[in-house]
């Protein structure tokens, strides 16, 4: 009974309470429609605007280090380090108020607007011709099916606008930052000299890979197709402009409506949604969708991480297969197809493992957020939709079937409209993340630029660069000062790894003083060539040097570009500067004719024929091609990097003799004597850190050179030497001590012994013999007999992989025995790989002119000759050649005295005593 007093006696509060609320409740729904959106609002800011707390501390950490504690490169997260990066992207894909890109998010931002004043009349007229169908109301059911038809006509309109707009604002940020990449990789105009696109390309010089910061792995993965507009060609950080860029301009541009419509749908289509069923339906919606969105998020995996990785794992399959391509020949002359292989795979199996691992995080990561956006969320809404069907609210009459039915729907629709924005919401999170992956990499790069424009490179050194007196020298720069001549003074040179090749260089060269540059591989000669050029830092000491369009490099293998013939010659010129500079074809025929290819033009079809000339034209012709460049541009100063080494020696002499009467000072690195007499100064490195520099006499020098190599070709041999005295010693000794030996026989048993000279126990290599012909000369009674030998010997490996041989080979063999003059001679010449070498053998046999009827004279004389145009492998095969005969002669001889051997005592009915 006291209960009952209690509850009877707070019913009065409460209804006053309920009536006070009721009274003053368009105010309080006022005020929680405003804080809803201003919820909205600061937890979209919060959540994709607002910097996480503690990522201000791992700014300046990322940003100076790179790395994280572990050595791994740093997450790529959405925090303030992201938002730095994008708002200087932004700075150049926006440049202005009254910009292209911003009008066309004016224009983005109007349609988005529009499209969502049309969805919420949507729903309004969806709601209005189901309710006219529950009412069986012909003429309004009608009426609004026409307003469905009409609304069609802007709705389609303004979808596919904004498809278009979106496609332009990305083809419009593409443009923006692929310019400013040019403008800073190639630089501005023919007079900046910064190079960007060298020092960061992943190319290789004889010693050292050259790009002087590697923060770009693998730089070719990271301009062709846009390259194809400039005058350069290089493969230097083509996928981040091309790849990259294009990439981050998509989603940027896609970020702006996955982001500003979702938000925008949720603000409008909840106020409608609020005016349906009460402000208070909010309150337990938002509570529900954050509560779950917080699970969702802590859920979701680093989709960020994961797409940068992911384009990095391509870049280094794509760099690959590019290596293979370009290095076919030498991969293919080394058998380094199991290797090659291996990379490719490796590279390829560590992408799809990663792949995998991520679509396996989208499985858990969508059955997740499917459950909780579609399903869950969808529940929800129906519960609020139902609240003006079971509770009464002020101001919303529901009397009839058809009333209800269209609030209903009507309220269906915009809670599925929300539903699907709170989606697209969460949704953008996950996208917002993969921007930051793709802006990552495309602020390395313009971060990469601008470092390297400045002179600040950050690149893995050598161990010894570590050292005190080393880091002085990497920290120090030098002097650089524009001269006609060329001087160095205590100039360090320093590969781009760090190591100190030479640690003072000095030498002076003037104006007609050609120097010859001589010494080991990696010593130094082509880092003085770069320095030259200006493509290398300074480290100290002064450079005194002409302006670097004042020198032309030309290396071993030449850079043909894409284009016509005229191109290759007149390279980097274009038809219209030769011709500005008073230049017509028939001058370039007269340079080709210089070089020895006047005829190219006729048989390649004229200078205006485009091909793929680096395929098109051999080693020797692409060195003659780049020396009629030279010709054309007349430099000052011409960088000769053995760019004449496929060329015959007489062109050879042709060119630089008309590069000197041209008045071209060359600085030449060659090691072939016959260049010697066109230069008077010498740098010889010993590739220990020295170097001599000094008037060079080209006659005292050749003859010392000629005698030094005959001492070396002398000390060479000794050892060969050594060997065949030894054998000979042993063969003496073994003939003194056998009474079988060949010259103890008359003629007529050591002809008989010819034709049973084969199988014996010592030249097993013998496994066949057959006869082709034998026959007499009826004229002159000589007995002719040709036979073919067959010989099973392992062939050296190089030999059956590079020449296509096998351990089967086979011999002719032609004797005459002339018994007019008792003598018979047998010659014998390969078949197997007689394309290669010829191994021609004579032998002879004749009455010894002191004791004739008791013992033979023998000879035997051997011409090996290989017919290889290949020099180097050509005197391999011979050398392998000699060393093969030599050794099938030894056995040759101790088989046919063991053969003779056995004829005598089958002859004297003698036991055959053993041979040792």
């Amino acid at each position: 009974m006291d209960a009952l007093s209690v509850l009877r006696s707070r019913l009065p509060k409460g209804k006053h309470l309920a009536s006070t609320y009721a009274l003053h409740r368009p105010v309080i729904q006022r005020a929680i429609t405003v804080s809803f959106v201003l919820y909205i609002l600061g937890n979209s800011y919060y959540a994709f605007a607002r910097p996480q707390a503690n990522s201000s501390s791992r700014t300046s950490k990322r940003s100076s280090k790179g790395k994280g504690k572990d050595g791994k490169p740093p997450r790529v997260e959405v925090d303030a380090v992201f938002y730095e990066r994008l708002s200087g992207l932004l700075r150049i894909v926006i440049p202005g108020l009254k910009s292209k890109e911003a009008m066309l998010l004016v224009m983005h931002s109007s349609f988005l607007v529009f499209r969502t004043v049309l969805s919420l009349y949507v729903a309004d007229l969806d709601g209005k011709i189901v309710s006219s169908l529950v009412r069986a109301e012909t003429i309004p059911f009608l009426t609004n099916i026409l307003r469905w038809l009409l609304v069609a006509i802007p709705a389609t309109y303004t979808n596919s606008m904004l498809g278009y707009i979106q496609n332009k604002l990305a083809i419009a940020y593409r443009t923006r930052l692929t310019n400013e990449a040019m403008k800073q990789y190639l630089g501005e105009d023919e007079e900046d000299g910064a190079k960007i696109y060298y020092k960061l390309g992943s190319h290789r010089s004889s010693c050292t890979e050259a790009n002087l910061d590697d923060r770009i792995k693998n730089a070719d993965q990271y301009v062709s197709t846009l390259l194809l507009h400039y005058k350069f060609e290089t493969h230097a950080a083509s996928r981040m402009i091309t790849v990259d860029i294009n990439r981050f301009s998509t989603h940027l541009a896609a970020i702006y409506s996955n982001l500003a419509k979702p938000v925008l749908d949720v603000i409008l289509y909840n106020y409608q949604l609020s005016r349906n069923v009460g402000a208070e339906g909010l309150v337990v919606l938002t509570f529900g969708v954050q509560a779950s969105a917080a699970l969702l998020r802590a859920c979701t995996p680093r989709f960020g991480d994961y797409a940068s990785t992911e384009a990095a794992l391509s870049g280094e399959l794509r760099h690959s297969h590019s290596r293979l391509v370009e290095s076919a020949e030498e991969v293919a002359f080394y058998g380094g197809e199991e290797t090659e292989k291996y990379i490719i795979e490796r590279d390829y199996f560590r992408l799809v493992k990663h792949i995998n691992r991520v679509l396996r995080m989208r499985l858990w990561h969508g059955i997740v957020e499917e459950g909780i956006i579609k399903w869950l969320w969808g529940a929800l809404g129906l519960c609020i939709c139902a609240i003006p069907v079971f509770f009464k609210v002020p101001g919303i009459v529901a009397n009839d079937m058809g009333t209800r039915t269209e609030g209903f729907v009507t309220n269906r629709r915009l809670l599925l409209s929300a539903s699907d924005a709170f989606g697209r919401v969460m949704y953008s999170y996950k996208e917002l993340s993969e921007l930051a992956g793709y802006t990552a990499r495309v602020s390395l790069l313009f971060d990469t630029m601008s470092d390297v424009r400045k002179g600040k490179f950050q690149k893995q050194l050598v161990s010894s660069a570590d050292t005190d007196s080393n880091a002085r020298v990497l920290r120090g720069r030098g002097k650089v000062i524009e001269s006609e001549d060329i001087e160095f003074i205590d100039v360090p040179i320093v590969s781009p790894n760090g190591d100190i090749l030479v640690r003072a260089l000095s030498f002076h060269v003037k104006p007609g003083e050609h120097l010859l540059i001589i010494g080991p591989n990696g010593c130094g000669k082509s880092s003085l060539f770069r320095i030259l050029g200006g493509l290398w830092p300074v480290y100290g000491g002064i450079v005194r040097k002409p302006p670097a369009n004042d020198f032309t490099y030309i290396p071993q293998r030449p850079y043909l570009s894409l284009g016509t013939l005229r191109d290759q010659v007149i390279y980097p010129h274009s038809r219209q500067e030769m011709e500005d500079r008073g230049i017509a074809d028939r001058d370039l025929y007269n340079i080709l004719a210089v070089v020895g290819m006047e005829g190219i033009v006729e048989r390649e079809g004229g200078w205006d024929v485009a091909r793929e000339w680096k395929d098109a034209l051999s080693g020797g012709d692409k060195q003659r091609i780049a020396m009629a460049r030279l010709f054309y541009h007349e430099p000052k100063y011409a960088i000769l990097d053995e760019c004449t080494s496929a060329v015959p020696l007489e062109i050879e002499r042709i060119m630089f003799e008309h590069a000197t009467s041209l008045g071209i000072t060359l600085l030449t690195v060659s090691h072939r004597p016959s260049l010697w007499q066109y230069h008077s100064m010498i740098l010889q490195y010993d590739g220990q850190g020295g170097y001599v520099f000094t008037e060079l006499d080209a006659e005292k020098r050749l003859a010392l050179q000629e005698e030094k190599q005959a001492l070396e070709q002398k000390l060479l041999s000794v050892p060969k030497i050594k060997e065949r005295l030894k054998e000979l010693k042993a063969m003496r000794e073994e003939r003194a001590q056998s009474p079988t030996a060949p010259a103890r026989h008359n003629w007529a048993t050591v002809n008989h012994g010819v034709w049973q000279k084969y199988p014996n126990p010592h030249s097993g290599h013998v496994v066949s013999v057959d006869v082709l012909d034998r026959s007499v000369d009826p004229v002159t009674g000589i007995l002719r007999t040709e036979r073919v030998l067959g010989c099973k010997q392992a062939a050296p490996k190089w030999v059956v992989k590079l020449l296509g041989g096998s351990d089967d080979a086979f011999v002719r063999e032609v004797s005459f025995v002339d018994p007019q003059t008792s003598r018979t001679t047998v010659t014998s010449v390969n078949l197997s790989l007689s394309q290669y070498i010829t191994v021609l053998e004579t032998i002879s046999y004749e009455p010894s002119a002191t004791h004739p009827t008791s013992k033979t004279d023998f000879r035997q004389t051997a011409e090996i000759q290989s017919r290889m145009s290949w020099k180097t492998i050509g005197d391999r095969l011979e050398m392998w050649s000699v060393d093969r005969f030599s050794a099938n002669a030894a056995l040759g001889r101790l088989g046919f005295e063991h053969v003779l051997r056995s004829l005598r005592e089958q002859r004297e009915g003698q036991p055959m005593r053993a041979i040792s």
